[in-house]
């Protein structure tokens, strides 16, 4: 059984950019990333449906460490992965990584202070065992090997092709055919104007409307800084500018959702033209960001519809017939191909089990500490991005704060960390407090969030800029154990 210092799940965005903290920060640690898939890049990688795209910018969905110097801001699927690939390739990663893995338990021991972890080798099924110090989660938040499908009736009779854009096949050919896609978030939109530069016509079918803002894919003045300044320091302007910018919209839609309802309603009418119907298929029932916003580069979506290649329909499925399906007003739509656009499995730890002390520990049980450990679980940390802005500016300080972590503990001779809550007062929250339905369908599922530090989940970047980068690692409610203590650790909530 191989031991490493540290082991990382994952080996997408997160994965290896915690593999290039950990070598730069912690240089005399030993770790190996373990991968279920054949291939590095994670979402990017996996996610193959047309125009697929990031909905945050590339300045801040970038690494800290390592500048994104393409033309643009809004990048598609292929150059984030090779954006990834090449972050991996400059600083050697690719050899820590060891593919085909997939984690399925692990075990804490506080008497040998490490964790056993195993793993499930793809194709052969056989187990493999690793033991590690510390056990670093960058598996992200959803389900690999399966998207949400709702049943909808009769969909066996559907003599069309049926297709998740999770699993998109690579042969499939749409070019003249009629194509209805259910659902109404960030993939959907991705994937109509897209799809109806060949299809004979695109229908988007939601129950509900979401919100969409158009923003150009450039960012001029970051263009024209990458010319004027060295690319680190332009890079670090842009940066701060849209981390700035994205705070400014956050705090104004939950101070003015009103306010910014007009703005937003009002963009949509400005491309569509006062013709549309903007409250049936554009006015949700929800406030802005009690769902993450819709992003479409220059406005692609909204093009779509005005030439016609593309139509909206706000209704409810009633079933399925041979040739499409029926609608609960009686209104039917043909179709030879419908993508169910329909969302996300959520998971927590990757799907993972585990085990503190032979203790199976539920993780709804569980409170979540920085937003990124769990009450009562020793030595282990995950990378969750935010919600409210990109994946990677919480994630960059993740990996630095468990850098910070290690080496405190390397230094004080600690083998143990143990995140405690005390208070067994404060009241508890809802991890996330978004209301998408994939984050209400797991919400049985996720750890809670306290009301005070550091059990608060602020989805703030200057503040856990501050609290992670720079804040005290003994806080208290951080227990750490030396080999005379260590039995002594508070338990984890078990099952």
């Amino acid at each position: 059984m191989e031991h490493f210092d540290v082991l990382v799940v994952g080996a997408g965005l997160s994965g290896i950019g915690a593999a290039v903290h950990l070598q730069r920060r912690c240089p005399d640690r030993s770790f190996a990333l373990l991968e279920a898939r054949d291939r590095l890049g994670g979402t990017w990688d996996l996610f193959r449906y047309p125009g697929v795209r990031s909905d945050s910018d590339m300045y801040t969905l970038g690494y800290a460490f390592k500048p994104w110097e393409q033309p643009k801001a809004i990048a598609d699927g292929p150059a984030i992965l090779q954006y990834i690939r090449d972050t991996a390739r400059e600083h050697d990663v690719e050899r820590h990584i060891r593919y085909g893995l997939q984690v399925r338990h692990a075990s804490w021991s506080t008497a040998d202070a490490r964790w056993t972890v195993q793993a499930v080798r793809a194709g052969s099924g056989d187990i493999v065992q690793f033991s590690c110090n510390f056990l670093f989660m960058c598996s992200g938040y959803y389900r690999y090997d399966a998207g949400h499908l709702p049943r909808f009736e009769g969909s066996e009779r559907f003599r069309g092709r049926m297709v998740h854009p999770q699993h998109w096949p690579q042969d499939l050919d749409y070019s003249g055919q009629r194509v209805v896609i259910i659902g109404s978030g960030a993939t959907a939109v991705t994937l109509l104007p897209q799809m109806a530069k060949t299809a004979a016509h695109v229908t988007l079918l939601q129950r509900s409307p979401t919100w969409i803002v158009a923003r150009p894919s450039e960012d001029v003045w970051a263009n024209r800084l990458r010319r004027w300044l060295p690319s680190r320091l332009a890079y670090g302007l842009t940066r701060w500018k849209r981390v700035l910018l994205g705070m400014y919209i956050y705090r104004l839609c939950k101070r003015r959702p009103e306010r910014v309802s007009r703005m937003l309603l009002g963009g949509v009418r400005a491309w569509l033209g006062p013709e549309a119907d903007i409250d049936t298929h554009f006015k949700p029932r929800y406030k802005p960001w009690d769902q993450r916003l819709c992003l479409v580069p220059d406005g692609d979506f909204f093009l779509a519809l005005r030439r016609q290649t593309a139509s909206m329909v706000t209704d409810e499925i009633e079933g399925f017939t041979e040739g499409g399906l029926k609608l609960k007003s009686g209104k039917e739509l043909p179709a030879d191909l419908v993508v169910t656009a329909t969302g996300l499995q959520m998971q927590v730890l990757g799907g993972m089990q585990i085990e503190v002390d032979g203790r199976p520990v539920d993780m709804a049980a569980t409170v979540g500490y920085k937003a990124m450990m769990y009450s009562g679980v020793p030595n282990l940390a995950s990378c969750m991005g935010y919600t409210n802005a990109s994946w990677t500016l919480k994630c960059d300080l993740s990996c630095e704060y468990v850098c910070r972590l290690l080496n405190h503990m390397r230094r004080h001779g600690l083998p143990q960390c143990t995140p405690t809550l005390a208070d067994a007062s404060m009241p508890l929250q809802p991890w996330n407090d978004l209301s998408s339905g994939y984050v209400q369908r797991a919400a049985h599922l996720l750890p809670k969030r306290g009301t005070k530090a550091p059990w608060l989940l602020k989805q703030n970047y200057l503040h856990d800029l501050l609290t992670l980068r720079y804040g005290r690692i003994d806080d208290g409610a951080m227990v750490f154990s030396g080999p005379a203590v260590a039995a002594g650790t508070q338990p984890a909530a078990a099952a």
